[in-house]
């Protein structure tokens, strides 16, 4: 049995966030999931996943965003409990179906999942979601921790199904790929089954029935606001009479917690802390506000709540000094000629005191910032901050620059697609995956990416403002979440470049997952029907095919060249299993090679593929065999054939 559906009160178990998450779902009786897997949100889906095969839980990874959104809102308005799952990106995606479900509504509670990650450790930015709660109206949740951010799930069904409206539950990676204990509770009854009463007038979006559903909507706002004022996940800690007063949200919450007990101003600061956090409990602010000196509010990311801050405070007449973000980050201060203080701008001393709309946020940067901007004296305070471990005379710890995986086809296929293109003048635009990866040297074949599916459709662009070549990537899973359509304006258009469709038979980035085009059977799930990308781009119209298996390097030299040389839209399909997951299901066995003595030092092997099998050792090339997978691209580029099988790993 998997170990969130233990059905036991009160058991304490070691969980990853995600796996909190997953477990409240269940917890809630969560009956349908869709999702597109995208990093930090994976694991989740995974559990869910995981789940659906050992119970009544119905799963799918849909094929993107904006149809996981749409497949769930089908199934709430049938009024069975529904998760929508998906990283902050992920969001824009399904953006379209988001902004007009708000207005229609849902019959059983819905949670959407969205994992924004700040630092941006997987993603292409870091933009801060709680602004598509405001836009699109809808209430939203934010968990200070792994066994609240299962609590929050939970309440936060009960309160989609008070509402009648989904409501976003945000997180952000340090909550999704933290761990710590959980608490299990009682597992609610799952209904599986329900059903959908016709109701044009509610459910059929013309002009006519949106301007009465955005009335609807903003009724249930409002609701929503006077819950948000009574809401548990909004609470006040500390001494209501403190003239220092912290805003916060998130882990925010707890780094600031712990820090106002090392700085010892638990008498002269309070704390408010923002779990339900839209719409913000205006009333509850501006009490908390009142009497207070200063206040900063502590977020990362953008200034969500501080700028609800100051709004409530000028309605109410409170004129205390607010601060929270640095405002001036882009430009230096801006200072006048007399040296002072230009409106609205800040001198570089208060710069420091203020927080960063960048990256993450860590412990002993909060607690800097508020004894900073609070003017606490630490020595008065008796807190002594701890020195940093000193590392002079210790040598840098290398870098460790992402890479593509020992036996990577992909490696493989780039090298191959610029040794066909050698003596044109290339553009490479590439996309969201493994194959990212391909822009760093030796590689180089990376030169635009802006989001999932940009690559083809930014082809076309380029294809015709430019007289460059044009050859983009892109993997199997972003060829099916969104590639399609690129390829559909690419063909009717009759635009010229060549796509290069990375197909390795798995979502293979974040963490292998299943697309359109897996062989479901090698997973051992029956059931699906896989879609073949051979005729999916025959039956668009693509008048060049070409099929390439990526480890026969020659063969593939000449079929690429070939396509390169097709005036119009030509699509070449690379056809290799990822190793990795190739060998989980045990259909690779490795067979590592080694560098003989036949080596006469050309190092292309190192230079032109840079397989992080191979290493230097006194001035030698060396391959690894515990990581080498025996793709044997480096033997048939060695222009020694200095590479062969390892006989004895003795």
């Amino acid at each position: 049995m998997h170990k969130l559906l233990i059905d036991k009160i009160g058991e304490e178990i070691m969980l990853l966030g995600n796996e909190a998450i997953a477990r409240g779902a269940i917890e809630a009786g969560v009956a349908f999931a869709t999702t597109y897997p995208g990093t930090p949100s994976s694991e989740l889906s995974l559990n869910l996943f995981q789940i659906s095969k050992q119970s009544d839980l119905y799963f799918e990874y849909s094929t993107n965003e904006k149809v996981a959104m749409e497949v769930a809102a089908a199934a709430a308005n049938s009024g069975v409990r529904t998760m929508c799952i998906m990283k902050h990106v992920g969001l824009n995606v399904a953006a379209d179906p988001l902004m007009t479900l708000a207005y229609i509504g849902v019959k059983a509670g819905m949670v959407i999942l969205t994992a924004d990650d700040p630092s941006m450790f997987s993603s292409q930015n870091e933009q801060d979601n709680r602004y598509y709660a405001k836009l699109a109206g809808l209430p939203m949740v934010e968990p200070s921790s792994v066994s609240e951010a299962k609590e929050m799930t939970i309440a936060a069904f009960e309160l989609s199904e008070m509402l009648q409206e989904p409501v976003i539950l945000r997180t952000t990676t340090r909550i999704n790929h933290s761990t710590a204990f959980v608490k299990t509770g009682t597992i609610k009854s799952r209904v599986t089954k329900g059903r959908f009463t016709r109701d044009p007038m509610s459910y059929v979006t013309v002009p006519a029935v949106s301007r009465k559903l955005h009335v609807k909507l903003l009724a249930n706002l409002k609701k929503a606001a006077e819950l948000s004022e009574s809401s548990i996940h909004n609470f006040i800690e500390g001494d209501k009479s403190a003239k220092f007063g912290i805003i916060c949200n998130g882990v925010s919450y707890l780094y600031t917690s712990d820090a106002v007990k090392d700085l010892g101003i638990q008498n002269r600061a309070k704390i408010l802390r923002i779990g339900f956090s839209n719409p913000m409990p205006a009333n509850l602010i501006k009490s908390f506000i009142q009497g207070c000196d200063k206040i900063l509010v502590i977020e990362e990311g953008e200034p969500f709540m501080e700028e609800a801050v100051k709004a409530f405070a000028q309605e109410a007449g409170i004129f205390a000094q607010i601060k929270g973000k640095s405002v001036d980050e882009v430009a230096p201060p801006c200072v006048s000629s007399s040296s002072e203080q230009t409106e609205g701008c800040l001198l570089p001393a208060e710069q420091d005191t203020l927080f960063s709309r960048l990256y993450e946020f860590d412990p002993a940067m909060v607690r800097q910032k508020i004894a900073s901007f609070f003017g606490v004296d630490s020595a008065a305070t008796g807190y002594k901050a701890v020195k940093p471990v000193d590392t002079k005379g210790l040598p840098e710890i290398p870098q460790r620059p992402p890479n593509l995986c020992s036996g990577c086809s992909h490696r493989a296929t780039f090298y191959e697609v610029k040794k066909a293109a050698e003596g044109m003048d290339v553009i490479y635009p590439s996309d969201i995956g493994c194959y990212t990866l391909g822009f760093l040297p030796p590689l180089s074949t990376g030169d635009f990416v802006i989001c999932m599916g940009g690559s083809v459709s930014s082809s076309c662009g380029f294809s015709k403002a430019t007289d460059h070549k044009v050859v983009s990537f892109i993997g199997d899973s972003t060829f099916f979440h969104s590639g399609i359509t690129g390829l559909v304006n690419a063909v009717f258009n009759n635009h010229n470049f060549t796509l290069v469709i990375l197909d390795n038979g798995i979502t293979a980035m974040t963490g292998h997952q299943p697309n359109p085009g897996v062989d479901m059977t090698q997973m051992n799930f029956e059931g699906y029907k896989p879609i073949s990308i051979e005729n999916l781009v025959r039956a668009i119209g693509v008048e060049h095919i070409t099929i390439i298996k990526p480890f026969k390097v020659k063969k593939s030299i000449e079929a690429i060249r070939e396509a390169l040389s097709f005036n119009g839209v030509s699509v070449i399909i690379s056809q290799e299993p990822c190793a990795l997951f190739a060998k989980s299901i045990k259909i690779l066995k490795p067979r590592p090679f080694h560098v003989t003595a036949k080596c006469v030092d050309h190092r292309d092997c190192i230079d032109k593929i840079a397989c992080p099998s191979f290493f230097i050792e006194k001035g030698r090339v060396k391959i690894d065999p515990d990581t080498c997978v025996g793709c044997a691209v480096c033997a048939q580029i060695c222009p020694d054939n200095a590479i062969m099988p390892l006989k004895n790993r003795e």
